[in-house]
């Protein structure tokens, strides 16, 4: 995912302090490219960079057009965002499955999201000016999402899937398979007999314990790791104090 090929269209939004949230919702995300359908006289600069922090600059470059067509004609992929479904709004996309259709355009081409006014969303005719829909699924009974809040949900999703890819600066990781649990138990219970916790016959329910607890717990490799230097540790400390 280049995340430098995002387009983030805004068609005539209504409140100057919704733009500016926009603009730290895409800061967050490491998307800068902001254009704007509308007349950027009729905004209150000043509205928009208490409300952007300190991505005020994404709005300073911003362009302005006079409609989603104009504003999207380099793009490869113009898609609206939108909550009704109906016969004309076609197959709408969820944004995870967005994110993983632009990924490999976006290597070579621009891809805009485009977001409708806070009133009225996205009319049939502006988009039928996209070439795609994507939806936020949400509450039947509250469905409408603040203009910066849907920014900052297809942002995020565009976002994690190029952090996905970046090696290690992906934040997330991958449980312990059953079988390092084991040894991480063997750690742990070998340390406990050594310190005298328990006798033999023990054993047994003590690593069917420790076997329960910690596949349930979905560990990462460091915190098995310093489960183990703990007990490790403890045993060596027991055996210190026993020979003074």
């Amino acid at each position: 995912m280049n995340l430098s090929n995002i387009v983030i269209v805004l068609d005539h939004p209504d409140e100057s302090r919704n733009i500016g949230a926009a603009c730290r919702a895409m800061a967050n995300n490491d998307i800068s490219e902001l254009r704007i359908v509308g007349n950027k006289a009729d905004y209150d600069i000043e509205h928009i960079h208490v409300l952007a922090i300190h991505a005020g600059g994404i709005f300073d470059k911003a362009q302005f057009f006079n409609s989603i067509t104009e504003a999207t004609k380099d793009c490869a992929i113009c898609a609206g965002t939108t909550r009704r479904r109906g016969k004309k709004r076609g197959k709408l996309l969820l944004p995870e499955e967005f994110a993983d259709m632009a990924d490999g355009i976006t290597q070579n081409a621009k891809v805009a999201v485009i977001f409708g006014n806070e009133r009225t969303g996205l009319t049939d005719e502006q988009l039928d000016e996209c070439n795609l829909g994507v939806t936020i699924p949400s509450s039947d009974n509250f469905g409408s999402l603040n203009l910066s809040h849907a920014v900052q949900i297809m942002s995020y999703h565009l976002f994690r899937k190029a952090l996905v890819q970046k090696k290690g600066e992906y934040r997330g990781y991958t449980p312990l398979t059953l079988e390092r649990v084991d040894k991480t138990v063997q750690t742990i219970t070998d340390n406990m007999q050594k310190i005298g916790f328990f006798k033999m016959p023990g054993r047994e329910d003590m690593e069917n314990f420790w076997r329960s607890v910690l596949s349930r717990a979905s560990l990462s490799e460091g915190e098995a790791q310093y489960l183990e230097k703990t007990f490790s540790k403890m045993a060596g400390l027991a055996s210190k104090n026993s020979e003074r």
